[in-house]
């Protein structure tokens, strides 16, 4: 039986959604970023010391970290750090931080 190019196209759309959603399921289950690691490299990228930095919530999609910080007891900011898995060989990239209104 011969199947038409559309069919054999859309099985291969199918696998690679397939196999995407499998890699970003193990980066998340394999995310060994510590709260302290955390803490730290925040510290770095908002220029103080990581005693003044407090994790306040944290959650983990895919290669993502997304954590909200209160530095000093006051300013709050939203970071995102991508890496700290099996699939980027713990490697973590500096993180982005933006100011909570």
């Amino acid at each position: 039986m011969h199947q038409s190019p559309t069919i054999r196209r859309s099985a291969g759309i199918l696998a690679m959604l397939a196999m995407l959603s499998a890699c970003s399921t193990i980066a998340e289950k394999t995310n060994f970023i510590s709260d302290s690691e955390i803490q730290s490299k925040v510290a770095g990228t908002l220029g103080y010391s990581p005693d003044a930095v407090t994790l306040i919530n944290r959650r983990t999609e895919g290669t993502n970290t997304f954590v909200v910080v209160r530095v000093d007891g006051k300013k709050e900011y939203s970071c995102t750090l991508n890496g700290g898995n099996l699939l980027s060989a713990g490697i973590v990239n500096p993180p982005t931080c933006t100011p909570k209104a």
